[in-house]
């Protein structure tokens, strides 16, 4: 039976030189940020921030210089990126571009896309959606029927992307169609493509979560025309494409960093009381999430080393999940305080935010389901 890796990774010198320079920038671009804003971090949405980070170079970390990279390190990325989430900065903007979208153009795009897609997403002037989740079939991306048909010059596109994040905001999406179908190997036949959504016939509908946030959208493709040269990687070669996307997105410090903020919060409003009868559960929760980023920091540097690790980080995502999903209900218990939306102490709206917020995080990046299925059948158990 194979077995998962997570292998001791630690991070080099300059990376930790890094921490203090992003720390410092932070101090000063967040000051006036209240705790319940500063909650929302990744899934926070402001471009002009972007732009800043843009300029300190710290989107496209990891790109070549020639695409308007700075080639450093996926560790010395990790870092900053760790950073950012635990002081609640909001990076939602460039977060998919960043994270996943000109990782995919480095590895199998063309390098015109390359060349007019990368620069000016590493300045943050370019913002990306992702195009997998369709209704009735959630995150099971084998069964996308989305559906791209040959025509000269191109593909005709016609079918529905659901849950959709920032699509109201993005300039391109990185979208998963179904070029062909095999009844008996649903994952052939899946195609990516750079879809502009600019072009003719897409419309795009925000859809309110349970915060009263619209990030989500139902994006829909009628007879939507995508030129051949927006092809990404080869016709039939999505599955294999996505799944080594996947690997980063599961595995980053966003999934165990979400409610990370909640935690602090929790800490300072027990020491404020000087309530002692919680240390031990502060201490079980910290030293969960202490394992929780060895294991993702193992993740970064099997990526580093150019591997595909996508059964270990679902198994980061998934316990990245589980925990913060429960931390809202153990926060709630230890300090007694109800959660509050719109008003109350910060540590109440932290928590009435983050007590809505984080019943969609199992669902995000691959839902539970999803994930076991990838863990067993990477075990043979399946």
């Amino acid at each position: 039976m194979q077995t998962f890796r997570f292998d001791p990774c630690r991070l080099p010198p300059e990376a930790e030189a890094l921490r203090g320079e992003v720390r410092a920038f932070l101090s000063d671009a967040l000051t006036d940020i209240p705790p319940v804003i500063r909650a929302q971090t990744w899934s926070g949405y402001d471009p002009e921030f972007s732009k800043k980070l843009g300029a300190k170079g710290w989107i496209g970390m990891t790109w070549p210089k020639k695409y308007g990279g700075h080639e450093r390190s996926a560790l010395e990325r990790y870092v900053m990126l760790e950073e950012m989430l635990a002081a609640g900065a909001p990076v939602g903007a460039h977060w998919i571009g960043d994270r996943q979208s000109g990782q995919l153009l480095l590895k199998f795009g063309t390098e015109e896309q390359r060349q007019m897609i990368l620069p000016k997403a590493a300045k943050g002037e370019l913002l990306f959606c992702i195009g997998m989740s369709e209704p009735d079939s959630g995150s099971d991306l084998a069964a996308t029927r989305t559906k791209a048909e040959k025509t000269d010059g191109g593909w005709i596109v016609n079918g529905t992307k659901l849950w959709t994040s920032n699509a109201h905001n993005a300039h391109y999406m990185i979208a998963l169609f179904r070029t062909n179908f095999d009844p008996d190997n649903k994952h052939a036949g899946l195609t990516q493509f750079l879809v502009d959504l600019t072009i003719p016939g897409i419309t795009i509908r925000p859809i309110k979560d349970l915060t009263g946030n619209a990030h989500f959208n139902e994006v829909v493709f009628e007879d939507v025309f995508v030129p051949d040269n927006m092809m990404v990687g080869s016709e039939g070669n999505g599955w294999m494409q996505v799944t080594a996307e996947l690997a980063f997105e599961r595995s980053g410090p966003e999934r165990y960093l979400s409610s990370f903020l909640l935690l602090t919060e929790l800490i300072r409003e027990l020491g404020r009381t000087g309530d002692t009868s919680a240390d031990a559960e502060i201490g079980r929760l910290v030293a969960h999430l202490v394992t929780l980023r060895q294991m993702s920091v193992s993740i970064a540097g099997l990526l580093e080393a150019g591997e595909n690790p996508i059964q270990e980080a679902s198994v980061v995502k998934d316990l990245g999940a589980l925990y913060e999903q429960e931390l809202p209900v153990k926060a709630h218990e230890l300090a007694g305080v109800e959660p509050m939306l719109g008003t109350g102490s910060d540590y109440a709206q932290v928590l009435g935010f983050l007590t809505q917020a984080s019943v969609s995080f199992s669902l995000r990046g691959g839902t539970r389901e999803i994930l076991r299925g990838i863990i067993a059948r990477g075990l043979g158990l399946r």
